[in-house]
């Protein structure tokens, strides 16, 4: 029996493959230089130490773990948008709009968004704008913000204040991820059905492509090298340009 009806196996396979292929990049070790990239704030790191009341090395290692978070974070947001290319009517462009739906009767132009918290006023704004301004291009379309983890389950006329202005078109659209995939195969339950298959299919193709990839990181004794003492040797990676350091 196949997993889901709206998708081959060997296509949710192979997306599901293409993702894990992406968790690779977390899967090899952070040393130093990748840790410091966008350089470690050793007073933040000292507060948090001890406000939290949590040893200096516990607080790093929640830094590395924030890091391949983020990273994983991004991809989570491919597997969300790229498995539209496998859906029947749905296209993945290079540029502009991260899903389009077309059934020959009714097209949507789609920002896919992870979740319904992580844009700031001006970033809903700029979405709202450009899903306005095709809008008016193509009288026929519909163009929806689609969120991932929405507030709620979801298909609602999105409302925004430009410019201290109220500015609101049925056919631009604010769609939880459910009634996304509903629309676009005819199966209220289908983004559930998804997510029910997906701990299966991840452990079949991580047993076969991911098992023991883990690097150690090697961020501490690197920092140790510069110094026994972990908190110096924090402030000698951000500050040591800085005066007074060498004898810190």
């Amino acid at each position: 029996m196949a997993y889901l009806s709206f998708i081959s196996d060997e296509d949710l396979e192979k997306h599901i493959k293409e993702t894990l292929d992406e968790y690779r990049e977390t899967l090899k070790k952070i040393d130093l230089n990748k840790f410091n990239e966008n350089i470690i704030d050793p007073i933040k790191l000292t507060f948090d130490s001890i406000v939290y009341k949590k040893k200096l090395k516990t607080i790093l290692s929640e830094e590395i773990a924030r890091q391949r978070d983020k990273t994983n974070t991004n991809v989570i947001g491919y597997f969300h948008q790229n498995i539209f290319k496998y859906i029947k009517n749905c296209s993945v462009p290079q540029h502009g709009f991260d899903v389009v739906y077309n059934n020959g009767q009714i097209k949507y132009f789609v920002e896919l968004k992870n979740k319904h918290n992580t844009m700031n006023k001006g970033g809903a704004d700029s979405v709202y704008i450009n899903l306005q301004n095709q809008a008016l291009k193509d009288p026929n379309c519909i163009c929806a913000l689609v969120e991932v983890i929405a507030k709620s389950s979801q298909n609602i006329k999105w409302q925004r204040t430009l410019n201290g202005k109220k500015v609101e078109d049925e056919r631009i659209r604010r769609i939880s991820i459910d009634k996304f995939y509903e629309i676009v195969t005819g199966d209220k339950e289908a983004f559930a059905k998804l997510c029910k298959v997906l701990p299966e299919i991840i452990t079949k193709i991580v047993n076969k492509t991911l098992a023991g990839k883990r690097e150690k990181d090697s961020v501490f004794q690197e920092l140790k090298q510069k110094d026994k003492n972990l908190l110096k040797a924090l402030y000698l990676l951000a500050f040591k340009t800085y005066e007074g350091f060498d004898n810190f």
